[in-house]
């Protein structure tokens, strides 16, 4: 029998997929320019970039002005937290109870930079990540532990 899933569950898990799969990108990308700084600088500077793709070039430049131990700073932490991300869809998915615990952690850990993002300069997109990640927690805490059926 197949197991029907709550529209909100359903949208919960898409979301935090889509949030796994933009921080493995980052991480991807983050150390990639980090294990070719040198070649990026080489690219950066060829023929190919001076008349084409500025958007390869913006995003190149903005690379290149990164130290290299900030990338490694961001690029693993990324990369453990795409990790967490996508452990959590999973587990929302299968309804498991220690699901609503990863979510609070997680949301601990993501909600004081969250605020500080916004305290210091309110944008369309930052408040509605914040508003997502606050009704996902209240949705979950108040649906989830009805509806898990396993650990």
């Amino acid at each position: 029998m197949k197991k029907h899933h709550a529209p909100a569950l359903i949208a919960i898990v898409l979301y935090k997929s889509f949030v796994a799969s933009l921080l493995t990108v980052t991480s991807i990308a983050l150390l990639f320019a980090l294990k070719n700084h040198q070649v990026l600088e080489k690219f950066s500077q060829s023929y190919v970039l001076s008349s084409k793709l500025k958007i390869i070039e913006f995003i190149v430049d903005k690379l290149l002005m990164v130290k290299p131990k900030t990338l490694l700073f961001s690029g693993l932490p990324a990369a453990v937290y795409a990790v967490l991300t996508a452990v959590e869809a999973v587990g929302l998915w299968y309804e498991k109870d220690w699901v609503t615990i990863l979510v609070l952690v997680l949301v601990s850990i993501s909600s004081p930079p969250e605020i500080y993002e916004l305290v210091h300069g309110v944008t369309v997109l930052k408040l509605a990540v914040f508003i997502t990640n606050v009704a996902i927690l209240w949705y979950l805490l108040h649906h989830l532990p009805k509806h898990g059926k396993g650990a």
